[in-house]
């Protein structure tokens, strides 16, 4: 039995859910649930705070964990990076008041910096050469200016709505973030192939994103330059139909270039155009 440490509300935990969800893995989660056994596959999950799921994988209570980069780098825990998982991205960012003029780094020299994250910033502030005063704080970092706490924050930024809210902006950037899936290092060979089982699974949830499956009919005469256009992940299949003269051709396309690449087929022929979405993709 593999145990994964998930954080137990938040968007990343809706994020989470939904890859297990997507990956197979069925589980009855309640709200007052701690740890839930999936019905399906050898996985059970530990549903923790986004800050003690560092602690909780290095320590063994759990094989592996989901959780913010931030969380893993600022908790400094001996864990493994197992799989860069591409959701939940974020930034952790310097922020000061709107008002005010910024020249640079070095307009944090003698301030005071209100933050969640003071081992990050710690470090950027020293690797800088910038003397500053870290003033940690758990709660709604970026109240901290307006109220006579600090004179700027350093704190997670997605889309900067609450910068805004709050008469903040955002002026340099730190660091990038992202879910990790992290490991214990010391876990067994039957973990592992659990874990190994588990990550093919991810990864056939990651490549269908973004991607949909095509059918057309074609006139034979046209195939060539259909095909020319297509960018498909291997050469597309390609039937002949009962209407002589005339073929099925299946493929998939990157959702971000469907309606370029639609147009082009039209334009040259191609007919009875059919799209499917694509749940798993195994390569």
């Amino acid at each position: 039995m593999l145990r994964i440490a998930v954080q137990s509300k938040g968007r990343l935990y809706d994020e989470t859910m939904s890859l297990l969800q997507e990956s197979g893995i069925s589980l009855g989660v309640s709200k007052r649930t701690l740890l839930v056994q999936a019905g399906n596959f050898p996985v059970e999950v530990l549903f923790l705070r986004d800050d003690d799921i560092p602690q909780s994988v290095a320590g063994g209570v759990a094989d592996v964990g989901i959780v913010g980069e931030n969380e893993f780098i600022e908790r400094k825990e001996n864990a493994v990076i197992v799989k860069r998982l591409g959701f939940s991205r974020c930034r952790l960012s310097l922020a000061i008041p709107k008002a005010l003029e910024y020249n640079g780094l070095q307009w944090f020299n003698g301030k005071k910096i209100a933050t969640s994250y003071p081992g990050i910033l710690k470090d950027f502030l020293d690797r800088n050469g910038i003397s500053a005063q870290i003033h940690v704080i758990t709660g709604s970092v970026e109240i901290a200016p307006g109220i006579g706490l600090a004179d700027a924050i350093f704190d997670i930024v997605s889309s900067g709505s609450t910068l805004v809210s709050n008469n903040l902006k955002e002026v340099e950037v730190v660091m990038k973030s992202e879910a990790l899936l992290i490991g214990n290092p010391a876990m067994t060979q039957e973990k592992k192939e659990i874990l190994d089982e588990l990550l093919f699974r991810f990864e056939a949830v990651r490549i269908a994103q973004g991607k949909k499956y095509i059918m057309m009919n074609v006139p034979n005469d046209k195939l060539a330059s259909i095909i020319d256009v297509l960018p498909g992940i291997k050469s597309p299949t390609v039937m002949p139909l009962a209407q002589e003269g005339w073929s099925s051709l299946h493929t998939v396309l990157d959702e971000k270039r469907f309606w370029e690449i639609i147009g082009k087929l039209k334009s040259l022929g191609a007919e009875g155009i059919l799209v499917l979405p694509i749940e798993k993709m195994i390569l």
